[in-house]
């Protein structure tokens, strides 16, 4: 990262590096930034350093190192916040620095670190005395590193050849016993060759003697299957007789069944026309309907929206969950990315589910998460908590489409509420009759 300096109230702010910050410089400045970062409060950060601000130091190092680095460059007043907390922890170091004598025995990169944020007179010498000081060691560590292996190199090789030595007279060795058991196979080989026409020759005869036998076995199928063939037909001729001797016993029987039917059928004939003939309508409506007053318990969403509530307020989305037959519909990754974006999206979802399920269970309402299926390489394994609903579009659709698709599923009149930024997803929702509601108000519900 090349390094321009700023404007500023001290004697070095007009110097300028015209080199990239060496890299071990650069990870000591963004260490110091961690470390000092803990003593300022929200207000005192930067604007895009507050999501940050109750990280660890060594997780804000790991994070959001780039970007301390460029607001360490950018902003004077958080430069000058950062080295008054290295004062603090460093005194003795900032003192000579700032005396113009840094102390001889410490390390060139703190040294190096600390000049580049307090930026005494003569800070660039330092941070590129610095970094030619780290190259040198680097080079010097390389050669040693170099003649190390070059060592280690020639012992192996030494090894190698003597392994290799070694090897040869063994597979020398193994070669010559090789030659003689290939000879000893050689003369089992010839005597197996015997052994094998004489089997060929007895295998000979035992085929003969099997197409004897066969032969015979067919003879005696033929002869077994004729007989079935006759008895099946015997079998059928019984059957047949006692058929009909079953249906003369169900004749006798089948008329009084056939009078007494139509005696039904007759009677259910005259009951039908008669209710044709009157044209009775169906009973719908039931006396007490007929009386007008107030049902309670008919608050709908539009009632909460006329509440005297911000809309931001958390406790506008309690009311609206308490309406009966609530249906919570979360757009999940406008969720996500707008309360906690620097997670990966698998810790994303885990979170946020996790957090919906306390919320079903404390309201008893009805809660779908929908997530965007077009951000998956491949199908998602996870197991929904209970009393959360989990969906993902599917390839060519997307998320905004799919709760869309839910709010027109619902009847009219039952109380649904869609959480998410999109002002396009809260303008059609609220067109098909749901409520929506910010994602920071869920997120804050949440909390």
């Amino acid at each position: 990262m090349a390094e321009t300096m700023g404007e500023g109230p001290q004697d070095g702010a007009a110097e300028v590096l015209d080199r990239p910050l060496p890299e071990g410089v650069r990870r000591r400045v963004v260490q110091i930034v961690a470390d000092g970062f803990g003593g300022l409060t929200v207000t005192e950060l930067p604007a895009q350093l507050r999501q940050y601000a109750r990280f660890a130091p060594n997780r804000r190092a790991k994070f959001a190192g780039n970007a301390m680095a460029a607001a360490l460059e950018t902003d004077p007043l958080f430069r000058q916040r950062i080295g008054e907390r290295l004062a603090e922890a460093q005194p003795e170091l900032t003192g000579a620095l700032e005396s113009g004598t840094p102390p001889p025995a410490a390390d060139p990169l703190d040294v190096a670190a600390a000049a580049y944020v307090i930026r005494p007179p003569g800070w660039v010498k330092l941070v590129t005395a610095a970094g030619e000081e780290a190259q040198r060691a680097d080079a010097e560590r390389a050669g040693e590193e170099s003649r190390a292996e070059l060592e280690r190199l020639r012992a192996e090789l030494d090894r190698a050849r003597e392994h290799t030595r070694s090897e040869t007279e063994r597979l020398r060795t193994e070669l010559d016993a090789a030659k003689r058991e290939a000879d000893a196979l050689h003369r089992k080989l010839r005597s197996a060759l015997s052994d094998v026409k004489r089997g060929e020759a007895a295998l000979r005869k035992l085929r003969g003697e099997m197409e004897g036998v066969r032969a015979e076995g067919h003879a005696q199928v033929s002869a077994a299957e004729s007989e079935s063939r006759r008895l099946r037909t015997r079998l059928g001729e019984t059957e047949a007789a006692l058929e009909a001797a079953r249906r003369a016993a169900r004749e006798g029987r089948s008329v009084e069944d056939m009078r007494v039917r139509l005696l039904l059928d007759t009677v259910l004939d005259a009951a039908q026309g008669l209710r044709r003939e009157l044209a009775l309508p169906p009973v719908s409506v039931r006396p007490a309907e007929t009386v007008d007053a107030v049902e309670p318990g008919r608050m709908t969403p539009k009632d909460i929206a006329a509440r005297a509530l911000s809309e931001d307020d958390p406790a506008i989305l309690d009311q609206l969950l308490a309406l009966p037959q609530a249906h919570l519909v979360v757009d999940g990754y406008n969720v996500t990315k707008t309360g906690y974006p620097q997670m990966p999206l698998e810790k994303q979802r885990l979170r946020l589910l996790g957090q919906l399920a306390q919320l079903a269970a404390q309201t008893g309402a009805e809660v779908t998460c929908v997530f965007d299926g077009a951000e998956l390489a491949v199908p998602v394994l996870l197991a929904p908590p209970r009393g959360v609903r989990v969906l993902f579009s599917k390839p060519g659709v997307t998320a905004d489409e799919l709760i869309r698709q839910l709010v027109r599923a619902e009847p009219p009149g039952r109380p649904v509420i869609v959480a998410s930024t999109d002002r396009e997803v809260a303008d059609g929702v609220a067109r098909a009759g749901a409520r929506p509601v910010a994602s920071a108000v869920l997120l804050k519900r949440l909390s």
